[in-house]
């Protein structure tokens, strides 16, 4: 098959890899319909992530139809289309009872962060992802969501990851009713946030970012006011001013670790093979914040540093909520959101591509040119 790979920090390319094939009898494989690149794969592109090896596929957003089945998967069969969590999840471990299916202690076994992922680097297992013609769906019968016959395969696509993981953050932010809501990063995940936040009944939602045309988006796509960091004295301050000098009840970091590093993270990252980031957004997230208030985070950090300001939040009497998100559960809730149109999924694609242009994609999302939002790869073309 043809499936992206990866070739060194920068460096992809579409080249021919054995076809998947079924390694467990709880396995399926995917023929891939659709599969977007998502930004923390520039994580991944720019050589951040430990233990990426030179081979591995991306992609972690994925929908296809059900190509084979392996002997014990009772509720897929051949023909059928599904949309795939990100998590790689048992269904049975003592997390994945809890409804924590980002915390998977069997997709993962030996690490104590994160669940297995698709295409994710061998951190989180060495799965392939599905930026590829097929992928192999390990735990079949406990991920993948059957679209509805009535939608497209596009409509339900973020479904994936960006869209649970953007309601996640909503709500751990408590978001009940009333609330004045922060949201840090205009991208995909940030977009998400904002129209989960209004649905949660916030009061006020402002998107803080500093490219223009995603603000513009932003304000366009989910109602907000936005502020472009770049062109306001102290960040911090100017938020406060704009909620009576309190700051709001909510802050969203929808960023983590900036997706190309801080100049220390680039010299750090790509010469100890430390993940982490610049905790820039959190340390914003909690001076901006009032007291008393919560703090969401959502964007990709990794240990096993960073040097966040616990005294101010301890100080402060803030919750601080975090955590991958745990994508399964929220997939039936967010797909009936969808059918009854008060999101609009498919509405922040920007730009679709064959498989083969998929290093182009890459590097034009990277660089935020041509107003790229979101990028879609087709890996059979428009079938």
């Amino acid at each position: 098959m043809r499936a992206l790979t990866y070739q060194g920090p920068y460096r992809v390319q579409v080249e021919q890899k054995p076809d998947p094939r079924i390694e467990h009898p709880q396995d399926v494989v995917l023929k891939v319909t659709r599969a977007a690149i998502c930004g923390s794969d520039l994580h991944l592109l720019h050589g951040l992530v430990p233990d990426t090896r030179v081979g591995c596929t991306f992609g972690h957003e994925f929908t296809g139809v059900v190509e084979e089945v392996g002997k014990e998967v009772a509720q897929l069969k051949k023909g059928d289309r599904v949309v795939v969590p990100f998590n790689i999840s048992c269904g049975t471990c003592f997390y994945c009872q809890r409804g924590l299916t980002g915390n998977c202690e069997n997709s993962n076994p030996g690490s104590d962060v994160a669940s297995g992922v698709y295409g994710y680097s061998h951190t989180t297992g060495g799965f392939d992802g599905g930026q590829a013609e097929y992928v192999r769906v390990p735990f079949a019968d406990v991920g993948p969501m059957k679209i509805p016959d009535d939608m497209d395969d596009e409509s339900v696509l973020f479904l994936s990851d960006i869209l649970p993981t953007g309601y996640q953050a909503a709500e751990m932010g408590e978001i009940k009713g009333g609330e004045t809501v922060v949201v840090f990063g205009a991208g995909p995940v940030g977009l998400f946030a904002m129209k989960s936040a209004w649905l949660m009944g916030a009061g006020r939602v402002v998107a803080v970012d500093h490219v223009p045309y995603r603000l513009e988006f932003a304000r366009k796509f989910a109602n907000v006011e936005t502020v472009n960091f770049k062109e306001v004295g102290d960040i911090v301050l100017h938020l406060k001013e704009m909620f009576e000098g309190r700051g709001p009840d909510v802050c969203i970091d929808a960023v983590g670790m900036e997706a190309e590093g801080s100049r220390a993270h680039r010299v750090l990252g790509l010469g100890l093979k430390l993940e982490a980031g610049a905790p820039t957004v959190i340390e914003w997230c909690i001076n901006t914040v009032r007291k008393g208030g919560n703090v969401s985070i959502i964007g990709v950090y990794g240990p096993p540093w960073n040097f966040v300001p616990i005294g101010t939040a301890m100080n402060k009497g803030l919750t601080l909520r975090m955590n991958q998100a745990n994508t399964r559960r929220y997939m039936p809730h967010l797909l009936e959101h969808i059918q009854k149109g008060r999101i609009d999924a498919k509405g922040i694609i920007t730009h679709r591509f064959p498989l083969e242009q998929a290093p182009d994609a890459y590097h034009l999302f990277a660089q935020k040119r041509d107003g790229c939002v979101k990028c879609v790869l087709m890996p059979h073309g428009h079938a």
